[in-house]
């Protein structure tokens, strides 16, 4: 590594152990690859469960009496409907209107809430919205996050948890005892498959991804995470939408609740509704490998879009990508794909391409 890290996992030592690098990723190490085929570890999360280190998102504790008011201030969505014990996924905006992170808000209840976010601004953005009013801020590391993620999660995770997590909706989360330890657990996830989030304290997230690994769960690298969030069509910040996008150019309109009160970034973003440049979009691509990213797409060459993030789905036996192209080029549509090295072409097809009704994750 070139980058010295600024913040640890307690898991690099299992990380480490198992091949990685421990790669920066948010100013963490991160497990992007291990010794194990990421096609292998693709394959526990589609047939049984696999577990990725999310550690590296940041953990934010808000707490007081206007900790919601802070939040709804940050965010898009209406904080006022979210009752202790749900989590809502939503964006954060930059006064101009575009998206400055992606999150998700949990309400812990007796006025704590959390935010769980990635590689944006939100911190400082949170910081600026609490400016004046009664609330504390708490960023953790000690807080780690374990995303247990598969058909054979549930059963797993319930059969070393004294409550019964098969009564948790989607985007629900309550305090437990999983394998003993005191942790919070969240059916939320970033995979196309119905999971759970573990936030459990470095003191005792060794002992529980110990236990899992003992259990059948299969430690998973990010490069097995890209392969099946792309499949999802699930955005990664940084790629598939940043300060450039408006929520409504890459498909996040449904996280602005239009009807709220003020919010950073409020007015600039109802302005830009119905004027959006670019669309995120789903691509079959014919080539026989994963592409680098980057390419250019584009129609009779003119240049219409670019391709965000690939991956190769042995699964389904093809070369994907989320990738922005310009509004109003319909699914079915074959695009010219160009690179320094290579020449092909690819087909705009409906996003999510695994699960599109989403039933794994929802039911």
């Amino acid at each position: 590594m070139t980058k010295e890290l600024s913040r640890t996992s307690a898991l690099a030592a299992r990380h480490i152990a198992l091949g990685s690098g421990l790669e920066d990723w948010n100013g963490m190490g991160t497990a992007w690859t291990y010794d194990t085929d990421p096609n292998d570890e693709h394959d526990a999360v589609r047939d049984r469960a696999g577990m990725f280190d999310m550690s590296a998102l940041k953990k934010v504790f808000v707490r007081g009496p206007d900790a919601q008011a802070v939040l709804d201030h940050l965010t898009t969505r209406d904080l006022s409907r979210l009752v202790p014990g749900r989590s809502v996924y939503l964006c954060v905006l930059t006064d101009s209107g575009s998206i400055a992170d992606d999150a998700i808000v949990s309400n812990n209840g007796g006025e704590e809430w959390m935010i769980v976010h990635g590689s944006g601004d939100t911190m400082a953005l949170l910081a600026a919205s609490a400016v004046g009013r009664d609330v504390a801020l708490e960023f953790t590391d000690e807080l780690h996050d374990l995303s247990v993620q598969g058909p054979k999660a549930l059963q797993i995770l319930n059969a070393h948890c004294d409550i019964d997590l098969a009564a948790l909706a989607y985007f629900d989360h309550r305090p437990v005892h999983l394998f003993g330890h005191p942790c919070r657990i969240s059916r939320t996830g970033y995979s196309g498959e119905r999971g759970y989030e573990i936030f459990a304290d470095g003191g005792v997230i060794t002992d529980i991804w110990d236990k899992l690994v003992d259990a059948g769960v299969m430690p998973c690298s990010f490069t097995a995470l890209d392969k099946v969030r792309i499949e999802a069509g699930l955005l990664f910040y940084g790629y598939d939408m940043t300060q450039a996008h408006t929520p409504w150019e890459v498909g996040l309109g449904f996280t602005v609740s239009t009807s709220k009160g003020d919010f950073r970034g409020k007015e600039a973003v109802m302005a830009a509704r119905g004027d959006e440049k670019i669309t995120n979009v789903c691509l079959d691509i014919k080539h026989s490998d994963m592409v680098e990213g980057g390419e250019v797409l584009s129609i009779g060459g003119s240049a219409v879009g670019v391709i965000n993030s690939p991956c190769y789905s042995h699964r389904l036996g093809k070369s994907l990508a989320l990738a922005h192209v310009q509004t109003g080029i319909p699914v079915g549509t074959v695009l010219s794909v160009a690179s320094e090295t290579f020449e092909t072409t690819a087909t705009i097809v409906p996003s999510p391409i695994y699960d599109p009704q989403k039933a794994r994750t929802h039911s």
